[in-house]
């Protein structure tokens, strides 16, 4: 089989550069297009030299159409509002499109579920392997610990994240919820300030920690009478997200229209 054509959209920027070095690294597929931001001085500029692997023959170029045309696949870990334009184009052209992008609304997903209709897409909040097993393994533990065990739900991230909680923070708090057979949206706490009383039973509680250059770190805590556990994740590299974004295209590349998670990527379901 021949390799697997990708599009990386985003190019110009932290991840976007990662994903076009893994790419650049990766047998059984070849970066055949680069999308950046309309007006973004990095437009012209070959991908591969950006991500500092070399020159690749591909130009970043804010013209996404063309670029789709010849593509098998969609890497995309950018804004909502870019992902919703992009999953559109993607089920347009019939081919994979693999979102890592967070802070995506209710309405939002709805939209990207309307286009997994006609095109595959894996969706993750996270596409590290690690993180997807704790998922399950937070389903599973508070499905054997039962309610009298408290969630709490701790992340930390780089100063210049702007979505909060993150996206794997709320993955792993719908994975607790799923265990407790509870809606996530009804027993979750964001924030806690003043006189806020006593923590109620069966809360999800959200705490969120910015600074430095944390790439991500995640814990869920599950605290009981006289015990504790902690299960966590440190992610030390971004590359293992695009490694994982690439596996997940492979993945899909023969796969129906759909949409999927990485935890059906992984087998873990």
């Amino acid at each position: 089989m021949t390799d697997m054509r990708l599009v990386v959209v985003g190019a110009a920027g932290r991840m976007g550069r990662t994903l076009t070095r893994i790419v650049a690294e990766t047998d059984g597929v070849t970066l055949a297009g680069a999308i950046g931001r309309a007006g973004t001085a990095e437009l012209g500029q070959d991908a591969g030299v950006l991500a500092g692997v070399g020159e690749l023959g591909v130009a970043i170029t804010d013209d996404p159409l063309p670029v789709f045309a010849k593509a098998e696949g969609i890497l995309d870990f950018t804004t909502p509002a870019s992902t919703l334009a992009f999953a559109e184009i993607a089920a347009q052209a019939r081919i994979p499109h693999i979102i890592g992008t967070t802070g995506i609304s209710g309405e939002d997903e709805a939209k990207i579920g309307a286009a997994a209709r006609h095109a595959a897409i894996v969706k993750s909040g996270n596409m590290s392997l690690g993180v997807n097993l704790l998922t399950v393994l937070v389903r599973q533990a508070t499905k054997a610990l039962g309610p009298e065990f408290d969630i709490e739900v701790l992340e930390m991230h780089h100063r210049a994240k702007v979505d909060a909680p993150s996206g794997t923070a709320l993955m792993l708090g719908r994975a607790a919820a799923e265990g407790r057979e509870i809606e996530l949206e009804e027993h979750s706490v964001r924030s806690r300030d003043g006189h806020t009383g006593a923590r109620r039973r069966g809360d999800i509680g959200f705490a969120t920690l910015r600074g430095g250059s944390v790439v991500g770190e995640h814990s869920v805590i599950l605290a009981g009478e006289g015990e504790m556990i902690t299960l966590s994740h440190q992610a030390t590299d971004r590359a293992l997200f695009a490694r994982g974004a690439v596996r997940a295209a492979l993945w899909a590349r023969d796969k129906k229209p759909g949409l999927y998670s990485m935890i059906d990527v992984l087998g873990l379901g």
